[in-house]
């Protein structure tokens, strides 16, 4: 009786944990901040939020698969730089801004594309594969711009990161359109249950007849490519390609993944999971921000979440 009792306890926290503890959070930064529900902090946060985020719903992908993308930061770091880079070429508007948003996204596709094959073609572990990834993007970064930002941008550039559309920051908006067209994706398409396949057992999907190494092409160039959107969003608000932008994003991407009920071992996780969880972790750290909490101890507090988060999901599975 009581196994059973417990067991019905860690699938209702395993259902919904993740939106009650979001939920309480909130309730409770309200009572304690009373500048925390006001409209413009609550945009602040969904800002906030909103690079990691586009990042973390491609890393959902990867990670359903049961691999992982640590390249990612380095890839926001490089995707801006390749697109300021390309917005500086003497082209009349909007030829400019289109060709760098452009060249940041196919610099994002091709990294992720070259992730996927080493890990598919010369079946190279991925946190191997991606580990090299970051640091060789992390080092062409900084050789590229000789350590320096990528100033002078066309004046229209930073309004995609620091624009607004109706009163929502456009990253925002970006973000949301991110997550509503991949949640069809991958709940509504074959692929998507493909994804699911591959993750859960890749030997049944073979057998089943999927192609296993078609869909890990896909989601690491899945990864690339949002991870290449967010950098470029980030140049914008910056105003500058910064060679040491996106450090510790891809920890940042696989907190929100995991805080958001997906598992490690894939196979099982949903992207409202993971958009909760990027919302989860923006709220806390403003919250915390607001109650004049040191970024030390803010980084203590959000490691203790995940390591909840992992606990919960290892719990799952007893």
């Amino acid at each position: 009786m009581a196994t059973d009792t417990r067991r019905a306890v860690v699938d209702l926290l395993g259902r919904y944990g993740i939106l009650l503890a979001f939920l309480l959070q909130v309730l409770i930064f309200s009572q304690l901040s009373p500048y925390f529900m006001t409209g413009e902090n609550l945009l602040n946060v969904s800002l906030q939020a909103s690079i990691n985020a586009i990042i973390a719903a491609g890393m959902t992908f990867v990670i359903l698969t049961a691999g992982i993308d640590l390249s990612v930061g380095s890839v926001v770091a490089l995707a801006g730089i390749v697109a300021t880079t390309v917005c500086k070429v003497d082209l009349p508007f909007p030829l400019n801004i289109g060709a760098g948003i452009a060249a940041g996204l196919l610099f994002g596709t091709l990294s992720g594309l070259g992730g996927g094959l080493f890990v598919t073609r010369f079946r190279i572990t991925p946190f191997i594969i991606t580990l090299a990834l970051m640091t060789i993007w992390r080092g062409a970064a900084f050789v590229v711009t000789d350590g320096r930002p990528v100033w002078e941008l066309p004046a229209e550039f930073a309004s995609l990161g620091g624009g607004r559309l109706g009163g929502i920051p456009v990253p925002t908006i970006v973000m949301l359109a991110v997550y509503a067209v991949a949640h069809v994706v991958l709940t509504r398409t074959r692929f998507g249950r493909y994804v699911y396949a591959v993750g859960g057992n890749i030997e049944a999907a073979r057998l089943a007849g999927v192609r296993p190494q078609r869909i890990l092409l896909a989601v690491y160039a899945i990864s690339g490519v949002l991870s290449a959107v967010s950098g470029i969003l980030l140049a914008s608000r910056m105003n500058s390609g910064q060679p040491n932008a996106g450090g510790m994003y891809e920890l940042d991407a696989i907190a929100a993944v995991v805080v958001g009920g997906t598992s490690l071992q894939g196979g099982r996780g949903t992207l409202v999971g993971t958009f909760i969880g990027a919302m989860l972790i923006a709220v806390l750290r403003n919250g915390l921000n607001l109650m004049n909490v040191s970024s030390y101890l803010q980084q203590v507090i959000v490691g203790l979440v995940i390591l909840l988060a992992t606990m919960i999901d290892q719990a799952k599975k007893t």
